[in-house]
């Protein structure tokens, strides 16, 4: 309030002005009607009389306008602390600059508000528009606080909004990273870069998974520069993150367009991580040049490396390996590959080897909470529930009874080829006669001891 009942005061002043400056307009003019009524005739002064009466009208003359009636012709929005506005720069220092502001006044950027806003860093110079945010009334020297720094944040993240809408690339330079990924700007702030979001060429590939060696990697791209697109932009939390897999040429989308799933493709082994092995291969249209920069890259999922259970991938497949697969699905610019789509569903006649009640051999591969992985043959796997452990050794762990690696009789319970499912149960029976015969054994032995213990005491 304080704030509008200065402009009011200031626009009271210029009226005054204007009020003192018609009087003495008016005077002039009479001045020069008495010298008229002197020099002329009666219908001159007639005339000079008519005119004057036109002028003044009920009284007023037209350049005596009131406060209220100037408000309305010349209507003129009084800013309010937090608003942006415009100015013409009027006066540069080392310690503040000076901004016309028009009929507002004038209003004053310290220096630190000024060069903190400034994105190249170079000075304004007299004439220069400059946008600022509005902060405050000075009390003294009555112009207005302004901040370029403010207007400048906001001007930043409006043009992100933009960017990010339009899907447009931007340039960017790469300040720090994490184990997460890249620390970058975009406009002066912040921006984040997940691993998963960078592209084939930067992804770091650590065939043992150490994260160490991945966060070293991606402190390498320190200082590099990077094409990136906005894919998520929160002004109010502040959060702004990129991507450098959003970026493709059009040659690049058309050539990934051209390809359709069950398209079959040779390529070599890029990388192999935790969740599976990406393969680099030359799409069916590029391969009578074979220039590497036509290269695509897919990823092969840990469960399409194989049929079989796969613990860690690299205990099937290297870097430098040269494999075949089938594309199973391409979602905008990732491609899904499959390894075990081009072999034989060994489940295909799993009927005609095994039967549901059937007592066979298997080896345990893993225990979790859920129950036993078995394997009965290389690629035939089932699943004991930890429900029916329960039932059998109510109060045990499974970790008790059984071991991984070792191999145990399971009774089949259920087959269901369509989903590459079975049901297993331990045989109990087994596992008792399994227990009887150690615990003979170890009797037997005892009792062996003793009887030489007895000899060497007759003998002494």
């Amino acid at each position: 309030m304080a704030s509008k009942k200065n402009i009011l005061d200031k626009l009271a002043e210029e009226v005054d002005k204007m009020e003192v400056n018609s009087k003495k307009q008016a005077k002039k003019d009479k001045s020069r009607v008495t010298s008229s009524k002197i020099k002329t005739k009666a219908s001159d002064k007639e005339k000079a009389a008519k005119s004057q009466k036109k002028e003044k009208g009920d009284g007023k003359l037209k350049n005596e306008i009131s406060m209220e009636e100037l408000m309305k012709e010349s209507p003129m929005e009084i800013p309010e602390i937090g608003d942006v506005v415009k100015g013409k720069v009027i006066e540069v220092s080392s310690s503040y600059v000076l901004l016309d502001l028009g009929p507002i006044g004038t209003g004053i950027v310290m220096g630190k508000e000024m060069k903190d806003g400034l994105s190249d860093g170079k000075k304004p110079k007299k004439g220069d528009e400059v946008s600022a945010t509005l902060t405050g009334m000075g009390e003294e020297n009555g112009y207005w606080e302004l901040s370029v720094r403010e207007a400048s944040y906001e001007k930043a993240w409006e043009d992100i909004e933009y960017k990010k809408d339009a899907q447009e690339t931007i340039t960017t330079r790469v300040i720090d990273a994490n184990r997460g990924g890249l620390m970058v700007e975009v406009n002066g702030i912040s921006s984040f870069l997940p691993v998963s979001q960078l592209s084939s060429k930067n992804y770091p590939r650590v065939e043992d998974g150490n994260k160490n060696k991945i966060l070293k990697m991606l402190k390498d791209l320190i200082g590099q520069e990077l094409e990136v697109k906005i894919i998520s932009a929160d002004r109010e939390e502040e959060k702004l993150i990129v991507s450098e897999k959003a970026v493709m040429s059009d040659e690049e989308k058309e050539v990934v367009s051209n390809l359709k799933k069950g398209d079959i493709v040779e390529g070599e082994v890029s990388g192999v991580v935790d969740f599976g092995a990406f393969v680099k291969f030359l799409p069916p249209s590029k391969k009578e040049k074979g220039e590497e920069e036509d290269q695509l890259e897919g990823l092969v999922h840990i469960s399409e490396l194989a049929w079989q259970l796969i613990n860690d991938p690299r205990e099937i497949i290297k870097k430098g390996d040269t494999v075949k697969a089938q594309i199973i699905g391409i979602n905008d610019t990732r491609i899904s590959l499959s390894m075990k789509a081009l072999e034989k569903d060994p489940w295909e006649n799993v009927n005609k080897k095994y039967k549901v009640g059937d007592v066979v051999k298997g080896k345990v591969d893993k225990i979790n909470r859920f129950g036993v992985f078995v394997y009965l043959d290389k690629n035939i796997h089932g699943l004991a529930h930890i429900s029916e452990f329960q039932e059998m050794y109510p109060g045990k762990r499974m970790e008790d009874v059984i071991k991984e690696g070792d191999s145990y009789q399971w009774e089949i319970l259920s087959i269901e080829p369509k989903d590459h499912r079975m049901g297993l149960v331990l045989v109990k029976d087994k596992m008792s006669k399994k227990t009887d015969d150690k615990k003979s054994v170890k009797s037997e032995t005892e009792k062996e001891k003793r009887k030489e213990e007895k000899k060497k005491k007759v003998a002494k």
